[in-house]
């Protein structure tokens, strides 16, 4: 068995207690560590198939531990399970088992071999065909009862046949049908739903395994009065577990909640003011403390005070007295509500984070489109003006406003880049003179104009400018 090392070099762990987690009704061996405890009992708790378990005697000595697989007695034949428990806790859990000092205890026989393992698995690829098969032969006699599970023995030569009936059924036919159908030894054990519910095992509500499948073995009834003791709204689907019966975890805490109930007032007590009559409308009985409403069919001037205090107004109405008010200082006391700090309750907690995003994006969005129009709109009047700045004939006309090319349009989405220099063709100078007459546009002043065209008049703070030749005008 390996070991765990403590980094504090104080000793070490052992794993001995701990046990396979696909077994029910797992039991935690805390004296595991203890020097010799093991060998101290002859005694073993062996678990066979889902919440079947025996306790058997170690007759021969063997070196057994937790989780070792041994042959059991059983009749006939031997049967294979799991040593799930040894030492000084399996006499604790007989007596919790209620086995009586003078029954017969079967002793283990050995540690399993190949051929009892190969047998073993055998058997147990039998046992779904021969429940379904087991229920189509219980539905053709007419009995009204339901096979949950069927068990196969370790050596196959017997199966446990678990079955549910609400009455009385006489399934000696039965028996008959079967052994002649499989030609084994039948034994049928009637179990009840929520031992079937254990059987079978699951997830509860609270996000635990069920009870009745991890520690539970003795089911006490549960009545609908333990929710009325708690203040629970009598919903027969959340108050029914996994079995269709009230779940076992409602009697629990109800000790507690009837200790607490004997600090409160009756409901029946009614508490008078000098100006309304107050009726019990709700209490929170771990909390201590009572809600009262002017109305008794729905809740109007809701008014939550302690205990003790409702004990006050009611010795003083006893006496013919009568407060103004039913708090103390004639203010509502701020109350601190608990605040979940892992936000675990919100189920839109997930929700609210997208939405806020969605809303930046969309701002974001918006933005841009403005800045877009802005900068559209800034435009659009500089061409009107290049427009209307335009001559219709060439004389007389300054050359810096004439009308350039038009700049091809922006698509949505374009980076925006510097405005481009409004640089002319020499050909739409050319056709200009040669039609309308007028002077050609101005050059650059680094770039000598064509020859044979007269050159456009030079500015005077222009001193840089390359000399003009001279040509036919």
């Amino acid at each position: 068995m390996s070991k765990f090392l403590l980094k504090n070099g104080s000793g070490s762990l052992c794993c001995k207690g701990c046990g396979r987690q696909d077994n029910k009704l797992n039991t935690y061996d805390w004296l595991a560590d203890v020097p010799d405890s093991a060998n101290e009992e002859d005694m073993v708790e062996v678990q066979f198939k889902n919440t079947r378990k025996g306790y058997y005697k170690n007759s021969n000595h063997l070196p057994l531990e937790k989780g070792d697989v041994v042959a059991v007695e059983a009749s006939p034949g031997h049967d294979i399970g799991t040593v799930t428990l040894t030492g000084q806790l399996v006499p604790l859990q007989m007596r919790k088992a209620n086995l009586k000092p003078d029954a017969e205890i079967k002793r283990v026989y050995r540690k399993v071999k190949q051929v009892d393992m190969d047998k073993y698995h055998e058997a147990k690829a039998r046992e779904h065909d021969t429940m379904i098969r087991s229920r189509q032969i219980a539905a053709s006699l007419g009995l009204q009862m339901k096979i949950g599970d069927v068990e196969y023995q370790g050596d196959g030569n017997k199966a446990i046949f678990y079955y549910i009936a609400d009455e009385r059924v006489d399934f000696r036919q039965l028996i008959k049908v079967l052994a002649e159908a499989f030609r084994v030894r039948i034994e049928m054990k009637q179990i009840g739903a929520r031992q079937e519910a254990g059987r079978i095992g699951g997830i509860g509500p609270c996000g635990r395994e069920l009870c009745c499948a991890t520690w539970m073995t003795n089911f006490v009834s549960v009545s609908t009065s333990a929710a009325r003791f708690q203040d629970i709204s009598l919903n027969p689907q959340k108050l029914a577990g996994q079995c269709a019966k009230l779940k076992c975890c409602l009697n629990y805490e109800v000790d507690a909640y009837v200790e607490c109930q004997k600090r409160l007032p009756s409901k029946e007590i009614t508490l008078e003011t000098l100006d309304n009559t107050f009726y019990y409308f709700k209490a929170d009985i771990l909390k201590g403390t009572i809600t009262y409403s002017t109305d008794k069919n729905f809740l109007a001037n809701e008014t939550t005070i302690t205990a003790r205090r409702a004990f006050e107004i009611i010795n003083m109405n006893r006496k013919g007295e009568k407060p103004e008010r039913l708090q103390e200082d004639g203010s509502h006391p701020h109350e601190e509500q608990p605040k979940d700090l892992v936000e675990q309750e919100s189920l839109t907690r997930f929700d609210k984070s997208k939405s806020r995003n969605k809303k930046k994006k969309k701002g974001g969005n918006g933005k841009e489109a403005a800045e877009k129009k802005q900068q559209q709109g800034g435009k659009a009047p500089q061409q009107a003006s290049g427009k209307a700045a335009q001559p219709q004939g060439g004389k007389g006309t300054h050359p810096q406003n004439e009308k350039g090319p038009e700049a091809p349009r922006k698509k949505e989405g374009d980076r925006q880049r510097p405005p481009k220099e409004n640089k002319e063709h020499p050909r739409d100078t050319n056709k200009e003179n040669g039609k309308e007459g007028g002077q050609p546009k101005q050059r650059p002043n680094n770039r000598p104009p064509r020859p044979n065209r007269p050159a456009a008049p030079a500015k005077e703070g222009n001193k840089s400018a390359a000399p003009q030749p001279e040509g036919n005008a």
